[in-house]
């Protein structure tokens, strides 16, 4: 079994290839007469509730159909979205939020209120912001038809940053009665506010997903500005076909048949740069961390000693190498808080050592009384880089001792089945690699991959009561500086427990044609409207 990436393409070995690979798209509904955009994603959309799962995917779908009370803009700054105007309380106890004029559903009735009271709280059940803040409200209800209010128990500083925050799962407004669906039940139509209309009659799971322009959506009058400001959409249509294969996928877009390709393979990249209609673009320049994550509910990895092994064992320039071989857009993390953002540190990285430590690991399985157990690790062949680093894992648990078995499913397949908390004979796992925006790891009140809190965990479950006493102090300190100080004794307790382990930091380039210009750059969500495509 291969664990290494393919050899360098040739340019003209590729471009060969674009010549004699046949349309994937020729025989596809045709978008005549429309100013239509083709993108191929990172993974084909198998969720369409973006709250009851966090993949970038979804909350790219609910970027496009849905819209958010409050946005971020180029800084970082939360600036009113849907949200016409607001006002706190004298005691900062009371918040009053009144929409802004032209709101409307896709079916055409009226915005409420009331469909922003259910959505802050089902939201609330699942994003680790969402959950202080419910725990922090006194109650949250609505005034009248277009305003309602959060009453605090206790003053909450950080509240509109926790409502504009951009970590999946996100704060996307629903209908009343589709937010009342508990967060652990999906939510099945496709009808929100937002500058896109979901395309149902040519919805084409596994192949194809349309979005058309909402002709009926009133921007704010703002200028565009990060995710904030006017959402206008200057094309009519857009289409993410599904190509699961990258060389066909690049073939396309070198054949103008899609205009975006989010995720071409590292050994392509040569090839995009030496080709004049195309064009390498970072969108998020903070770039990701890539996660391995543990269920410690079940054996082996609810021995902390199992999960110390892992730490020991991992190699992370091993893993970037198959995951991003061109250093210039990978590098190693230590800090549970991402590289170099404000509250990055060094505090307990001891483990960390060039190459790993095999036979460390070797021994906390043996001390964990690990016994021969299967080990399975979910690997999405549709992704990839981590489908290297998924085989790369594998083997270097073998050498150590380690059943470890590789269970191949599509990206769709891992965010259904990492939602299992059994053993793995009734469907469950073992390990999964994900990634997380650096920009979101230096927020443990944003991010879902810093909570410990068992159950109420993300995907793996870690359970530290003390890790979870300070992470709950986060929103009441004052400065940057107490912020360093409860970072340092937060990540003293993470690597001890090890909530999971990181396998390196990357930036990835997404691949365009030049005709299509205005992607707007920010972390985890990439928005269709502002995009614009020349005619031919």
């Amino acid at each position: 079994m291969t664990i290494s990436r393919r050899e360098l393409f040739k340019v003209s070995i590729a471009a060969g290839a674009a010549l004699s690979i046949p349309s994937v798209l020729r025989a596809q509904s045709s978008s005549a007469g429309l100013r239509t955009v083709r993108m191929v994603k990172g993974s084909d959309l198998r969720v369409f509730d973006p709250i009851w799962t966090a993949t970038n995917i979804t909350a790219d779908h609910g970027a496009a159909i849905y819209d958010t009370l409050f946005a971020l803009d180029s800084k970082f700054i939360p600036q009113p979205q849907m949200v016409g105007k607001w006002d706190v309380s004298e005691d900062k106890k009371t918040y009053t939020f009144e929409l802004r004029d032209g709101l409307a559903w896709h079916d055409g009735t009226p915005v409420t209120a009331a469909d922003c009271v259910a959505s802050i709280r089902r939201w609330g059940q699942v994003h680790p912001g969402g959950q202080l803040l419910l725990a922090r409200a006194s109650d949250i209800s609505k005034t009248n038809d277009r305003t309602f209010t959060i009453m605090l128990k206790e003053p909450l500083g950080i509240l509109i940053d926790l409502l504009a925050d951009l970590t999946p799962p996100c704060l996307f407004i629903m209908r009343e009665k589709d937010a009342s669906y508990p967060a652990t039940q999906q939510v099945t139509v496709n009808i929100g506010s937002g500058p896109f209309r979901f395309n149902e009659r040519l919805a084409k799971p596994g192949a194809s997903i349309t979005y058309d322009r909402n002709e009926k959506y009133v921007p704010r009058k703002e200028p565009s500005d990060g995710l904030a400001g006017g959402k206008i959409v200057n094309v009519d249509r857009v289409i993410w076909d599904v190509i699961a294969d990258q060389q066909t996928a690049m073939a396309a877009l070198q054949a103008g048949e899609i205009d975006y390709f989010e995720l071409p393979p590292a050994d392509l990249y040569s090839l995009v740069e030496s080709d004049p209609n195309l064009e390498l673009q970072v969108l998020d320049k903070a770039g990701w961390d890539v996660v391995l994550r543990m269920n410690t509910l079940q054996p082996p990895f609810d021995n902390v000693k199992a999960r110390q092994a892992i730490l020991h064992l991992v190699d992370q320039e091993a893993f970037m190498r198959v995951m991003a071989p061109d250093p210039k857009y990978s590098g190693t993390v230590t800090s549970i808080f991402g590289k170099e953002t404000l509250v990055s540190n060094d505090e307990n990285t001891g483990w960390f050592k060039k190459g790993g430590d095999p036979e460390k690991a070797r021994q906390l399985f043996k001390d964990a009384g690990y016994a021969g157990e299967k080990v399975v690790i979910l690997d999405p062949t549709d992704w990839r880089e981590a489908d290297n680093a998924s085989q790369l894992l594998a083997a270097a648990l073998r050498k150590i001792g380690v059943n470890a078995e590789l269970a191949p499913m599509d990206w769709g397949g891992v965010s259904t089945r990492r939602a299992n908390k059994g053993p793995v004979e009734n469907g469950g796992w073992n390990m999964f690699i994900t990634e997380e925006s650096n920009y979101s790891l230096s927020n443990p009140l944003a991010t879902p991959l810093l909570l410990a809190n068992g159950a109420d965990a993300w995907y793996g479950w870690p359970k530290n009561e003390e890790y979870e006493a300070l992470r709950a102090r986060w929103a009441d300190v004052a400065t940057l500086e107490e912020r360093k100080v409860l970072a340092r004794k937060m990540q003293t307790l993470w690597w001890d427990f090890v909530g999971d382990v990181r396998l390196g930091k990357h930036v990835v380039p997404m691949a365009r044609r030049k005709t299509l210009t205005g992607l707007i750059g920010m972390p985890q969500i990439v928005p269709m409207w502002n995009m614009q495509k020349a005619t031919a």
